[in-house]
């Protein structure tokens, strides 16, 4: 067996880069002992051993052959659900998110996703080099809102369209042997453990928290190719902000790691700005009030299913998405229960909420 074959299971436990919710799959590190047994004691410089591990990452990142190995690897070792309204719901949302990185960087024709629902309850998701991608049936479990799942998938795209994946090992691998950790020379063995250890550290802390806000807000641009609401980044944000406070928080201890990821609140706040500029900084949203050329709009009424501020992040999709189409140049109306600008609905008010017509009269004030 050739070195590039031996480092397969320690890679694939190294791919599993980058994970919206911060919960981790489990690798077992016995996996990756005696897996390089056949070349323990020859001695390999750091230099050559970088070469080495780069042209090994390189090929399950971007051959066919090596990202099919990932895959079938991963979904051996954490498990494949296979309720069919699950996996439907997940081709749909990769069908369209699809098209909506396409639409920003044509490369995902080239290098398409090899993903699957994970059997695992937690609210989590996952993308590896090599587009190698899993979405835990936890999430499908914790979210109603196809829009936040949606938002979830595409914040994984993006890291994998930003190669995260392969960039953090192989920034981690330079740093140890920089760092003279283990020598000047190494043996094959020493290589075992150090890539063992990368790979671990790869699936229980990130590192690189910029990574994680250039993944949110990349995003937002591929939903708004895509009939998902793009306030849906920054509204499950807003959930995740409210499950990480009081009672909750102890539920979330094994899933959110805050010390390895940005703030869940930054990372609502950064997608909000986004939209803020997206709609011409004519709408926004401060302490779940939606402000329209700086005046308030209106405080949406929490739902049976999400707090009022979360809400307030898919009005505020609607109405970037209105302002930057054009949609305010037209009056705001009601049909049918809900307010539209134009062609674009913005809100379908709740009971609790104001009435349908004072929300279209403000609006049309304010526009």
């Amino acid at each position: 067996m050739n070195l590039k074959k031996k480092f397969l299971s320690l890679l694939t436990a190294a791919a599993v880069g980058f994970s919206l919710t911060f919960g981790t799959p489990v690798v077992q590190a016995a996996s990756a002992s005696g897996l390089i047994g056949g070349i323990a004691g020859t001695l390999i410089e750091g230099a050559a051993m970088r070469s080495k591990v780069k042209e090994i990452i390189k090929q399950y990142n971007e051959t066919s052959e090596g990202q099919e190995a990932l895959y079938q690897n991963f979904r051996e070792k954490q498990g494949v659900d296979t309720t069919p309204e699950y996996n439907e719901r997940l081709d749909i949302i990769m069908a369209n998110l699809t098209r909506g990185v396409a639409a920003v960087d044509p490369s995902i024709k080239d290098k398409p996703y090899r993903y699957f629902v994970a059997d695992n309850d937690s609210l989590n998701a996952a993308c590896a080099m090599g587009h190698v991608m899993m979405v835990n049936r936890g999430t499908f479990k914790a979210l109603t809102s196809e829009d936040e799942i949606a938002a979830i998938v595409g914040h994984e795209m993006g890291h994998g369209q930003l190669n995260h994946g392969a960039k953090s090992l192989e920034k981690q691998v330079n740093q140890r042997v920089t760092a003279g950790l283990l020598g000047a020379a190494i043996s094959g063995g020493a290589i075992t453990s150090l890539i063992a250890d990368v790979a671990l550290n790869n699936m229980d802390a990130h590192k690189d928290k910029k990574f994680e806000t250039q993944a949110d807000l990349i995003s937002i641009d591929y939903l708004v190719n895509t009939p998902y609401n793009i306030g849906a980044a920054a509204a499950v944000m807003q959930r995740f902000t409210e499950l990480s406070i009081g009672k909750e928080r102890s539920k979330l201890t094994a899933i959110f790691k805050p010390s390895d990821h940005p703030d869940s609140a930054k990372r609502r706040d950064a997608c909000a700005k986004k939209l803020f500029e997206y709609s011409g900084k004519h709408a926004e949203v401060k302490n779940g009030v939606v402000l329209v050329n700086k005046k308030n709009f209106m405080t949406p009424v929490a739902s049976s299913t999400m707090s009022g501020a979360e809400r307030s992040y898919f009005v505020l999709g609607n109405l970037a998405r209105a302002f930057h189409d054009g949609q305010n140049k037209n009056e705001a109306t009601v049909v049918n229960g809900t307010v539209m600008l134009g062609n674009q609905a913005i809100v379908t008010p709740l009971e609790g909420d104001e009435d349908a017509q004072v929300i279209a009269d403000r609006l049309n004030s304010l526009k």
